[in-house]
This record gives structure tokens, C-alpha cells and sequence, in this order.
């Protein structure tokens, strides 16, 4: 297994929690309609509902909250950042891909919360203050596979990074998998950082920035 190449322990999700999950993973508004255009588009890179569940449920925790999201797609999941955070919080959203971003703008643009940034996610990090956001879900290839401590300096104490498909996806190039551990490694050596990798969705990390470095 991949992620056993760096020695990191996996929360695995019980299989008696499948009715509990159905019962309580319950969509945010417009998302049928969203995925509805989305299959439609054949984009297969959307986020699953369980990454989406997170998503919503960590964005609770950051009221009044400056929000990043890598990768807009057609606003999946960015519709579960937005139905978990406050009226207070902002989220911004960046992707390269007019088309696909267009579909989240469609929907979801008229919310005052939302800013959509069509662009290079690397580019924007290199523009971003250090410590401005209290969420980053790096969902493309910039801030996760490339200009990864861009990404993380622009991360206030305390707040969070959160990637997904660590674990094996049909649509990934040849090559990808053997970025998966380092990757991982290079989080779990940062003393900035804490995480816990997730068998749950797509492979889920969850890291929090530290306001000191770990002593060891």
C-alpha cells in the first residue's frame, strides 16, 4: 500500500457506520445540480460526498474564516466549504480551466462569501501574504505536488491544510503514485505540522499548523 511507505497509521472507517453515514451525510443546496453539469461536462475529477462531508464539517470550525480552495473544478467542493462556513468567512477558489470553473460560477456565484479566481494556483500562492488563511484545501497539483511550501507558509497557527486522493484513483497519469509518499514524508518531517492521514473518501489529510515547532 502506498501510504504504509512512510509508516503513517490509517483511521479506518468501521462498516457499521455505513447507514449512520447516508443518514447524516446530507448535500448542501444546488449540489445535485452542480454534479448534474458536471457528469454532463465528463469531468472526473470532482470530489466524493464523504470528502465533501469533512470539508463542511472542519469549515464549521473557522467562523469568520479566511478559506483557499486549489482546484475549483465545477464547484463541488466548494459547495461544502460554503455550506459549512459562516456568513462572516470567505472562501476564495482558484483554478486554470474557464470551462469546468464556469459551472461553479453558474451556481454558486452569486454568494457574497465566494471569490473565483481563474488563474495558476502556483502563481497565486507566490502572491499570497504568509499566515492569511485559515483553511487551504489544495485540490490540484499546485500546493500539493508542486509549491507545496508556498502553500503551507500562506496558513495562519492553528489553521488547516487538507489534501484528498492519497489513496489509488483510476484517472491518475502513470508515475503519480510514487508522489503519494513523498509527499506524505515531506509533511510528517515538517515540524510545523501535525496530521492524520484518513482512509476515508478518496485518502484524506488532515494537517494543522502548529504555532511552535514540535520539540522533536
Amino acid at each position: 500500500m502506498v501510504i504504509a511507505a512512510v509508516t503513517i497509521f490509517l483511521i479506518v472507517q468501521e462498516p457499521s457506520l455505513a447507514g449512520l453515514e447516508q443518514a447524516v451525510i446530507h448535500p448542501p443546496l444546488l449540489l445535485k445540480q452542480i454534479v448534474a453539469r458536471t457528469q454532463a461536462l465528463g469531468f472526473n475529477m470532482a470530489s466524493e460526498p464523504r470528502t465533501g462531508a469533512l470539508l463542511r464539517s472542519l469549515a464549521a470550525s473557522k467562523p469568520g474564516g479566511q478559506f483557499l480552495e486549489l482546484g475549483t473544478g465545477t464547484g463541488i467542493a466548494t459547495a461544502w466549504l460554503l455550506a459549512g462556513m459562516d456568513a462572516a468567512a470567505n472562501l476564495t477558489s482558484v483554478d486554470t480551466d474557464p470551462q469546468v470553473q464556469n459551472i461553479a460560477r453558474e451556481f454558486l456565484g452569486s454568494d457574497g462569501r465566494l471569490r473565483l479566481v481563474l488563474g495558476d494556483g502556483l502563481a497565486f500562492l507566490q502572491r499570497e501574504p504568509s499566515a492569511h488563511n485559515d483553511f487551504v484545501f489544495a485540490d490540484a497539483m499546485p500546493g500539493k505536488y508542486e509549491g507545496l511550501p508556498e502553500c503551507l507558509r500562506v496558513v495562519k497557527p492553528g489553521g488547516f491544510y487538507v489534501i484528498d486522493d492519497m489513496l489509488p484513483q483510476t484517472n491518475w497519469p502513470p508515475g503519480h503514485a510514487n508522489k503519494i509518499p513523498v509527499l506524505l514524508r515531506e509533511l510528517r518531517e515538517d515540524p510545523n505540522w501535525e496530521l492524520v492521514p484518513l482512509a476515508w473518501s478518496s485518502g484524506i489529510v488532515v494537517a494543522v499548523k502548529r504555532a511552535k515547532q514540535r520539540p522533536f
